[in-house]
């Protein structure tokens, strides 16, 4: 009989509050020490509501550390020549220090030429192939999409010596999925990538010391599928009605299931989302103190 493990909740929402609290005062000593304050630019495209939501915290967020922060907020007309353009300002702005272009964007654009438009030194989302090629051949001085860095430094405080384990990243976007198995490589672990024409993803799963999930697919992972002992960190944010009508967060990882068989697992939500946007502001300050030299 297998008997059920205690099941570790990762902080993410604690972690991001620390990580924070750390650029907040970075960027105040940067202040006094160079007059420079920070520069982020967020264009949104359109008025898709989660993207609204995720735009509205990042200013905030922004704000709140001392940064400035530049919103263009275009309509769903815009035109790939116009959004082009546009990038080309920003990326002339000496006051702008990073650029991030909100994902997805509208059917008409094509989100490939207006990514690649952004300088690589404002790159601050880590998807120019620029950056991408940095992060594929090892080296980790340019700028790492902020959903992956945020997975591996959460992964990192859990379990500090990552060599070896056995990881399985299901999901392969060139946002979170490929950059995380990059990342885990990196790092020494034998790194497995399921993706929707995997035929055995459950499988893999149950070989796996770490699973990072990051589908779009409510509840994919079942409990059954999981090693006892893993560590997973669930990327996914579902939105549902529950049974008394009220909108419910879940992630990729059916929560209920996983507990009592994974060591650790980060909760949805309160796990990997509060972590992305203080990624968002550490890479913004590391693109500032390499503008200055610093």
């Amino acid at each position: 009989m297998n008997t059920p493990i205690e099941t570790q909740l990762i902080d993410g929402k604690a972690f991001a509050e620390r990580m924070t609290q750390k650029v907040t005062e970075e960027v105040a000593e940067l202040q006094k020490t160079t007059g420079i304050t920070p520069g982020l630019a967020v264009i949104l495209v359109g008025n898709d509501p989660a993207s609204e939501v995720y735009v509205r915290n990042k200013t905030k967020q922004t704000h709140k550390v001392g940064m400035r922060s530049f919103m263009h907020l275009l309509p769903e007309t815009t035109t790939q020549q116009e959004l082009l353009s546009l990038i080309q300002r920003l990326n002339n702005d000496p006051d702008i220090h990073g650029i991030l272009v909100q994902l997805p964007l509208p059917k008409h654009l094509v989100a490939d030429p207006i990514i690649q438009a952004i300088r690589p030194e404002k790159d601050v989302d880590g998807l120019t192939a620029y950056n991408a090629g940095k992060l594929a051949l090892g080296h980790m001085d340019g700028f790492i999409p902020c959903t992956p860095l945020g997975c591996l430094l959460l992964l990192q405080q859990e379990v500090p010596n990552l060599r070896g384990l056995n990881a399985l990243v299901i999901g392969a976007s060139n946002l979170m999925g490929k950059p995380m198995a990059q990342l885990l490589l990196n790092q020494g672990c034998t790194v497995t990538i399921a993706h929707i024409d995997t035929r055995n993803t459950a499988e893999l799963a149950k070989q796996a010391d770490i699973i990072i999930v990051a589908t779009g697919c409510r509840e994919l992972v079942k409990g059954s599928w999981i090693k006892k002992g893993a560590i997973i960190i669930d990327v996914g944010i579902n939105r549902i009605i529950s049974d008394d009508k009220k909108i419910k967060l879940v992630g990729d990882v059916a929560f209920q299931e996983a507990l009592g068989i994974a060591s650790k697992i980060t909760p949805v939500p309160g796990g990997v989302g509060p972590i992305t946007i203080s990624c968002l502001l550490h890479n913004t300050l590391c693109a500032t103190k390499k503008h200055l030299s610093i």
